[in-house]
């Protein structure tokens, strides 16, 4: 009921309904209202709904009430009658007041959210300008107190009901469980000033109730409850996802995801003319790249894989003609989960024709600027490029946080002077790289020293000094280790007294990944303490990495490696080098990665588009048989035209623009770290009967079942 109905029936004349209608399209007089009978006017209004009731007393309010039945109900009735027309005639008015109020008309301005449902609202939409309408609510019981109200929860938010006193004898609230499904009609009203909640969507309002139904009564103790805070644990919250999946923030990340991918799509086809295909998820394997997934068949010997990428496809599809590709591809590999990290995940995935490096990136650019959801501000783009080398150099990684600095030093000249710090290492291999950090920052904590300790573990090839610079460096413990080098290193780094040098050196590139670390974990370090700034999740520190090598020595298997994968091309300075198979660690390829905040977010290349170099590729530089290939090289033979494409890994990416702890977060039924399903308990044992339908035979088969089934095929 509405909050002015509430207040002029009952709060001036309380179960009684006066008849006056002069706010009503014509009109009636005060006197004429006030001959009518009580007989005539039999009704009251009982639980929200218009009853008959034989009326005891008038007030004078009826200019207050006619306002409120005129504003609210939106009543329009023709009414001329003078003071001696038939009481029937003032009957007929009262009727159209009653039949608006029990059978109020739909909502012409109803969301889109709840068409095709029972709900006229959900429990997030309504504000103080619904004041006064009558709604139809649908959701979850998620608390309730002494009868008097309780809180309806759904995917867009909560709403607070409030029980009237003359339902509360019929209704008993703590006879329902929490999470139980109600279906709630009332009226919305305003609360009292005092008790709204500024921080709410709907702290505004609430809906005085006149019907609940249970739709579905949950079970007394649930697995686990819905909180924001002291939540259950991971395994627990993923065994019952169903249940953690109506928590707020993974109902606002699923919902985003939704947005995003929504929005890429349309500007993909509407405003570039890309056309999305589906590929097949059954292939065979792709030589180069992760662990596939085995699939077995019917066929004795023969097996399926689970692709690893749309790779192959997208490329047959550019030699067909398809030139503008895209899907949002499911991809496999069975790899070790980790936080950004899953054995299936999804992939915005591109690939067009006639193209170049440059105007790959700028497509992605403006894909992720029309879908950027952050309110308030817009994606600035270009986004900055850095090469490669310089990444590492400065920085210690190929995907570097630029959200702060403390960028390293390359010190190894003056390093190379002392023959002490480099015996016994090839020279040219050898590298030394500074991080220095003045007053606040000279602070290394008791934790940082252990992760350091850590690493230089990891780093056999390298060692690692740090400590603070004393005035009189003689007696220091850096000064007895690097010797004069320290005075060196004083005058190129401007050294200051009392600063923290935090220095490594050994194997150039072992050096440059350790201190690349050192640098994210000291960073860490002194955000813990509160001594810098802390890092923005959202931050727009967009990065390319360009110029990346094509190939990478791999020392225990004695052979090239393709640093991206077998199909990208040399950079155009470099293709000759490549086309001559000579010096095959400086060629540069035309792939790219997307770096968001130290996190790469997607990869691309230019790919080879040439048969016969693809095949040169594969037989003498990586020597991989690719008798399996036949038919991308058949399709590069048969006129495949230039032609590249990109990736975006759209968990990791949402993960990031939501704030969330790991990627789990943005998927609905996501795997566990080991790579198992807590909800379905799959991977599990099959039966004897499908072991031969598949030719299947389980060497070491436990004696106990377990819940994962452990087969070498």
């Amino acid at each position: 009921m509405s909050a002015m109905i509430h207040r002029h029936l009952f709060g001036y004349n309380r179960g009684s309904i006066v008849a006056g209608f002069s706010r009503i399209k014509g009109s009636i007089s005060l006197r004429e209202a006030s001959t009518i009978s009580r007989e005539t006017y039999p009704y009251r209004i009982r639980n929200g709904i218009i009853n008959q009731y034989v009326c005891t007393s008038w007030k004078s309010s009826i200019r207050k009430f006619c306002r409120s039945i005129h504003t609210i109900l939106n009543v329009k009735v023709e009414c001329s009658m003078t003071r001696h027309q038939s009481t029937q005639r003032h009957s007929s008015i009262l009727s159209t007041v009653v039949s608006k109020w029990n059978n109020p008309a739909p909502l012409e301005n109803a969301s889109g959210i709840n068409r095709y449902t029972s709900r006229t609202h959900n429990c997030g939409e309504l504000r103080s300008s619904d004041d006064g309408k009558h709604v139809t609510l649908c959701g979850w019981l998620q608390f309730s107190r002494l009868n008097k109200f309780f809180t309806l929860r759904d995917g867009y938010g909560v709403t607070q009901v409030v029980v009237p006193e003359n339902l509360a004898p019929s209704l008993n609230l703590s006879s329902i469980s929490y999470e139980s499904i109600l279906r709630v009609e009332g009226t919305v009203m305003m609360r009292p000033p005092e008790q709204r909640r500024a921080g709410d969507s709907t702290g505004e309002i609430e809906v005085l109730l006149i019907k609940l139904e249970v739709l579905n009564d949950a079970r007394k103790r649930l697995p686990m409850d819905i909180k924001q805070h002291n939540r259950a644990r991971e395994n627990v919250r993923m065994e019952h996802r169903y249940i953690d999946l109506r928590n707020p923030d993974l109902q606002k990340n699923l919902r985003l995801r939704s947005q995003i991918i929504m929005k890429m799509r349309e500007y993909m086809i509407n405003s570039c003319g890309f056309v999305e295909v589906e590929t097949p998820t059954l292939f065979r394997r792709t030589p180069g790249g992760a662990q596939e997934f085995v699939v077995p068949t019917r066929k004795k010997g023969h097996f399926y894989s689970l692709v690893q990428s749309p790779q192959q496809f997208k490329q047959m599809l550019m030699s067909g003609g398809i030139d503008r590709y895209f899907q949002i591809a499911r991809c496999y590999r069975d790899e070790a989960t980790r936080p950004d990290r899953q054995p299936e995940f999804t992939q915005l995935d591109i690939e067009l024709s006639f193209t170049k490096r440059e105007q790959i990136m700028s497509l992605v650019e403006e894909v992720l600027a029309s879908s950027w959801p952050l309110k308030g501000e817009s994606l600035k783009i270009p986004f900055p490029k850095l090469t490669y080398r310089e990444a590492m150099e400065r920085f210690g990684c190929d995907k570097p946080d630029m959200r702060f600095g403390f960028e390293l030093y390359n010190v190894t000249d003056i390093l190379m002077k002392n023959e002490m710090l480099h015996s016994g290492q090839d020279s040219s291999n050898f590298g030394a790289y500074a991080i220095v950090a003045t007053t606040p920052h000279n602070v290394e904590s008791g934790a940082f020293k252990k992760v350091v300790k850590k690493l230089t573990k990891e780093f056999k090839k390298c060692r690692f000094v740090s400590g603070i610079i004393k005035e009189d460096w003689v007696d220091s413990p850096q000064a007895k280790l690097l010797g004069s080098t320290l005075s060196d290193l004083a005058k190129q780094m401007s050294l200051e007294p009392e600063s923290l040098l935090l220095l490594g050196y050994g194997n150039k590139s072992d050096v440059q990944e350790m201190m690349g670390k050192v640098r994210l974990e000291f960073y860490a370090d002194l955000e813990a303490q509160n001594l810098v700034p802390e890092r923005k999740p959202t931050e727009q520190k967009f990065l390319w990495v360009v110029d990346f090598p094509m190939f990478a020595f791999n020392e225990e298997s004695n052979q090239w490696d393709s640093v991206h994968h077998p199909f990208t091309t040399a950079h155009p300075d470099d293709l000759r080098l490549l086309k001559s198979q000579s010096q095959l660690d400086q060629i540069r390829s035309q792939s790219f990665d997307l770096v968001w905040n130290g996190v790469e977010v997607g990869g691309g290349s230019v790919r080879i588009h040439n048969a016969q170099l693809q095949r040169m590729v594969l037989d003498d530089i990586l020597k991989i048989e690719h008798s399996h290939l036949q038919h991308l090289l058949d399709a590069l033979e048969c006129g495949c035209p230039p032609h590249g494409g990109f990736a975006i890994g759209l968990d990791r990416y949402i993960a990031l623009l939501c704030g969330a702890r790991s990627i789990r977060d943005v998927i609905a039924f996501p795997k566990s770290l080991d790579g198992k399903d807590p909800l379905s308990k799959a991977p599990v044992p099959i039966s004897e009967e499908e072991k031969k339908m598949y030719h299947i035979q389980v060497i070491n088969e436990p004696k106990v079942e377990s819940s994962s089934a452990e087969k070498n095929i």
